[in-house]
């Protein structure tokens, strides 16, 4: 599934059309628009624009709407996989990533409409098809989430 870099575009750049290719989220659990800095089996950074079209701000919260922070690791996870599924080059067909755990999570400040998410996702650990995390979720440069997590390629 390699696939040559348009003009103009990083080869450690990962557009949405392989995101979608590489991972099985759709709308509205789909929480990455694109990757870049993608090093194999080290680090990617995830980018997630942020719209008031999304479907969890009608009732979080209707007058002051902000993205809830369980949906933040989720997106982390979701960049984590991208990153599993290029370095492994995971066969999609009978195999997923699933996430495992999620630990020191903390929620240090809201994204809102309008935010664009940087993720820049490390990986800790890895044997075989496990692998462990740490990312943040940034806005600017303020940190919005950061945690530690681990996800697996599994037989489905």
């Amino acid at each position: 599934m390699t696939r040559k870099a348009p003009t103009g575009v990083s080869p450690t750049d990962i557009d949405i059309t392989e995101v979608l290719q590489r991972i099985p989220h759709r709308f509205p659990m789909l929480l990455v628009d694109r990757c870049e800095s993608y090093k194999p089996s080290e680090s990617i950074v995830g980018i997630k624009c942020v719209t008031v079209n999304e479907p969890f701000f009608q009732g979080h919260f209707p007058d002051y709407p902000v993205m809830p922070g369980v949906l933040l690791i989720e997106a982390m996870a979701q960049t984590g996989a991208v990153l599993m599924s290029k370095s492994l080059e995971v066969d999609t067909a009978g195999k997923a990533i699933f996430f495992m755990s999620a630990d020191n999570c903390r929620f240090r400040a809201p994204v809102r409409p309008g935010d664009v998410i940087r993720m820049p996702v490390r990986v800790v650990r890895h044997r075989g098809d496990v692998f462990k995390f740490a990312g943040q979720a940034l806005v600017g440069d303020k940190v919005a989430a950061e945690c530690e997590f681990a996800a697996m390629v599994v037989e489905t």
